[in-house]
């Protein structure tokens, strides 16, 4: 049954393990037959012993429970009728080990096997684990990239005017090249040939350009030579101009405030401000662009985002520097509403 069970990479059927134990037990049984009684007792002659031993073991690795325990019973009585009733007074002790001997190797091949198959079911399972979280992961990647690119999409689809239309196609142009270096493999910002940081106040006025039609007022002297790890520059890039896109797609607003604030010792704090309709943050649920574009990559890349709104009174959002040992960012909210997603607001 070894040699059947490693071949096939799995145990046989119960019949063929019940047959297995039976033809043991038989050879142990017919043992007396054409063995001397010598012969079945204290030598390596007879193998009839060693091949019930060697069944019970393995079957503790690839049967159940019920099958092994009525199985080693079986061999342990047939062991008995094995050694007969020639067993003298002085040899008794020596017999009783070796019908425990059945009994305690099965029960040690049964604890081994079955912690061996416990290691192999976690480890199946954490890679599992593992692979769902990476799966997980590269689809929040995808969102967070494919985002901002399929709005600006979605706007080209619809009417207007020449001069708006060419500015939507500057601003897919941009998100076209960053999803095709995202689909490569490589880093966006790199490709900008921005280095290991990036200017602050450049990014910012970068992205207010793009939107220009919705009447922006950048306000960003404060933050002349302030400078930004390119991976920050990056996800707050990305960031503004999925806000200013909300604003254009839902705010309806007449003025967007942009203002850049330093507040010492390389700090800063960006403030993005519309006057548009706003939104109840106890009753919407935070979309993609909200959720993961903002709030989910600025924290990531340890920065402190809020969101204050008001139905009818605009929306403010402040994006701020964790300075020091607070540069981690929090845990992520549980639920994927706005006003859990915003708990850091200044």
């Amino acid at each position: 049954m070894s040699v059947v069970t490693l071949v096939r990479r799995r145990p046989p059927g119960t019949a063929v393990s019940v047959l297995d134990f039976g033809l043991a037990c038989a050879l142990l049984v017919l043992g007396p037959l054409v063995l001397a009684p010598w012969d079945r007792f204290g030598t390596w002659t007879a193998f009839q012993p060693g091949y019930a031993l060697s069944v019970i073991i393995t079957a503790g690795g690839v049967r159940g429970l019920g099958v092994w325990a009525a199985s080693l019973l079986a061999v342990s009585l047939s062991y008995v009728v094995y050694l007969g009733g020639d067993v003298g007074s002085e040899m008794t002790s020596t017999a009783v080990g070796n019908v425990l001997t059945y009994v305690v190797y099965a029960l040690v091949a049964r604890m081994f096997f079955g912690y061996t198959r416990r290691i192999a079911r976690d480890a199946d399972a954490s890679r599992a684990r593992a692979a769902e979280l990476a799966r997980r992961e590269e689809e929040r990647r995808a969102q967070v990239m494919m985002h901002n690119g399929v709005a600006v999409m979605r706007l080209l689809t619809e009417q207007g005017d020449d001069v708006s239309r060419a500015r939507l196609v500057g601003q897919a142009e941009v998100e076209l090249r960053r999803m095709r270096s995202y689909l490569r493999g490589g880093d966006a910002y790199a490709s900008e040939g921005e280095g290991p940081s990036a200017g602050l106040v450049p990014v910012v006025r970068r992205v207010c350009e793009r939107f220009a039609d919705l009447n922006v007022v950048a306000s960003l002297d404060l933050g002349t030579g302030l400078r930004i790890p390119a991976a920050q520059a990056e996800a707050l890039e990305r960031a503004l101009g999925s806000l200013l896109l909300n604003v254009r797609v839902h705010a309806r607003a007449h003025e967007v405030v942009v203002h850049l604030d330093g507040t010492g010792e390389g700090g800063w704090t960006l403030t993005v401000h519309d006057d548009g309709v706003g939104f109840d943050p106890a009753s919407v649920t935070a979309g993609v662009g909200l959720r993961e574009v903002v709030v989910g990559e600025l924290r990531r890349r340890g920065l402190a985002v809020g969101i204050v709104s008001a139905a009818g009174e605009g929306t403010t959002v402040t994006v701020r520097s964790r300075p020091g040992p607070e540069a981690a960012p929090p845990p992520e909210p549980a639920l994927p509403t706005v006003r859990a997603a915003f708990a850091d607001a200044p």
